[in-house]
């Protein structure tokens, strides 16, 4: 059965993403996802909208829109913006064991989410930029308040 889905528009702007992320919290809180799930899920969609943020919208006009839901064991996320057009997925692994400072910039976030989630999809639908990806939930752990 999937719960109602949260929704929230944001401005793209980088003071945005705590709106979005208290939004999901509330969320997880509410809907009782295990806080090591929690997150790994809160991690991602910073990741995701920190990058659509700053690649989608280069002069930092536009919007961007999150939907996260739950069905049993599984949470979804969202993220919609119009914007250039950029499937993450082409990018290739960071080699982690190139050292900080010499590693090719790019890819970690990507590479972050794709680790920390078990989905992660894109594809671009009349002008909108649309990526999700889910996370298999675990069981909650039963309170040991006696």
């Amino acid at each position: 059965m999937r719960r109602s889905v949260e929704r929230i528009k944001v401005r793209a702007d980088l003071g945005e993403v705590d709106r979005v992320l208290n939004a999901l919290r509330k969320a997880l809180l509410r809907w009782k996802i295990d806080e090591e799930d929690g997150f790994k899920i809160e991690l991602s969609l910073y990741e995701i909208c920190v990058n659509v943020i700053l690649y989608a919208y280069p002069e930092r006009r536009g919007s961007l829109e999150v939907r996260f839901w739950t069905e049993p064991s599984r949470f979804h996320i969202e993220v919609r913006a119009r914007g250039a057009p950029f499937d993450p997925r082409s990018l290739a692994p960071p080699d982690l064991r190139e050292p900080i400072p010499t590693r090719k910039k790019g890819g970690l976030g990507v590479y972050l989410v794709r680790t920390l989630m078990d989905g992660f999809a894109y594809k671009r639908d009349k002008g909108v930029n649309i990526l999700t990806a889910s996370k298999s939930l675990r069981p909650r752990k039963p309170s040991s308040a006696s």
